[in-house]
């Protein structure tokens, strides 16, 4: 695939996240901003991480040599061009049609991960034909052994180099906005939804060319599902599966290329992960989207890294939304950091541009937080954590 005319957009409008999100919101279905935004039950834990991501100090020796920042880095064999990837988001085409497509794309025009999510609104066919086999996949365990193995066997057939599997959601988290918003793919037609979308034409016409959002990876094992089910009792009853050591030995079993197992904040989880002979591990409280209380991740990913870095990868997730993060990610140890709700911002924002300036937008703060400290190659950023 050749470089599209985009590859280096940025609009100046929207500097930062916050920009982003102020944009989306006013661009998207409310029921469809309080999924993407929501936490578990108050937003404590979605708020203490980025919280705890603030509270990281770096330091640079600022009369070394110096003579510029490489950003590239070698996961699986592969040379990225930056340390920071795009995180499984489900039900992206909700919040604006063609997310991830859209963001598929230009991951791989930029050469950066993109995660496919098992509950996206994309078929991850058509993932990997966008991304020409270099997008990862996301897998929740499914409750029915004969899905998952059919599942995965379409994930390696499509060609997907990568799996990612999330152990963190043992339940669906109970979010109050999605309960009374009646949250469902496709969305519920209430009066109140039915008047959000109504509310942003835009949208509406967008959504209406592009087809009914659904969940397009899980299509095909929902021809019985109640057509009236809310999203909470469908992934309850059918996405939901197990995922304890004897489930990931038998999906490591299936599995051949490099496994990633997401959602890891304990020490005895990052031995069974080593032990089962994954290959990396994602620190992540899912965004506080599972469990109000949850640590923060750049925590224990500090203490996990420095004692298990020699045995396997570590890579981060949850409250990232800056440069500044991305680098104190790194420096905690993480050899990717990834952002979901800030991608999806993007592009509710400004459309298939907004998947572009998302990524050039974290590129130049990385590159400028790298620059400062002087510090010329991802993997050094250790260095310069404040202990």
């Amino acid at each position: 695939m050749k470089s599209s005319l985009m590859s280096d957009y940025f609009d100046t409008r929207y500097p930062c996240i916050t920009d982003l999100e102020k944009k989306a919101k006013s661009r998207m279905p409310a029921f469809a901003y309080d999924y993407l935004t929501e936490g578990c039950m108050s937003d404590e834990c979605v708020n203490r991480n980025k919280k705890s991501l603030a509270q990281v100090q770096l330091r640079g020796n600022v009369l070394e040599p110096f003579e510029g920042v490489n950003m590239e880095t070698d996961i699986f064999g592969h040379t990225y061009s930056a340390p920071f990837g795009v995180a499984p988001v489900g039900l992206q085409g909700l919040m604006w049609p063609k997310t991830p497509e859209y963001l598929a794309r230009a991951a791989f025009e930029k050469n950066i991960p993109f995660v496919l999510s098992t509950v996206s609104s994309a078929s991850l066919e058509n993932i990997a034909h966008i991304s020409e086999g270099k997008a990862w996949f996301q897998l929740y365990n499914p409750s029915s052994r004969e899905v998952q193995e059919d599942l995965i066997a379409r994930v390696q057939s499509a060609g997907y180099p990568v799996l990612v599997v999330t152990v963190d959601v043992s339940t669906f988290g109970y979010r109050p906005r999605d309960i009374r918003n009646g949250l469902a793919m496709p969305p519920e037609m209430s009066v109140r939804n039915v008047f959000q979308m109504l509310s942003r034409p835009q949208w509406l016409i967008k959504t209406a060319l592009a087809g009914k959002p659904e969940m397009k990876v899980l299509k095909r094992y929902m021809m019985h599902s109640d057509k009236n089910e809310q999203l909470m009792e469908f992934m309850n009853r059918a996405v939901m599966g197990p995922v304890d050591h004897e489930n990931l030995k038998s999906i490591r079993d299936l599995w051949q290329g490099p496994l990633v197992i997401k959602g890891i904040l304990t020490e005895e989880d990052v031995k069974l992960a080593v032990s089962l002979g994954a290959d990396a591990v994602v620190v992540s409280n899912h965004g506080g989207r599972q469990l109000d209380a949850a640590e923060s991740p750049i925590e224990p990913l500090q203490r996990l890294s420095k004692k298990y870095h020699k045995s396997i990868m570590f890579f981060m997730d949850s409250g990232i939304q800056n440069g500044v993060n991305i680098a104190s990610a790194l420096a905690a140890g993480a050899r990717l950091a990834f952002m979901g709700r800030a991608f999806a911002f993007g592009v509710s924002a400004l459309g298939e541009r907004g998947a572009y300036h998302t990524i050039n937008l974290f590129y130049q703060q990385l590159e400028q937080v790298m620059n400062q400290l002087r510090c010329d190659s991802a993997e050094k950023m250790t260095n310069h954590l404040v202990k």
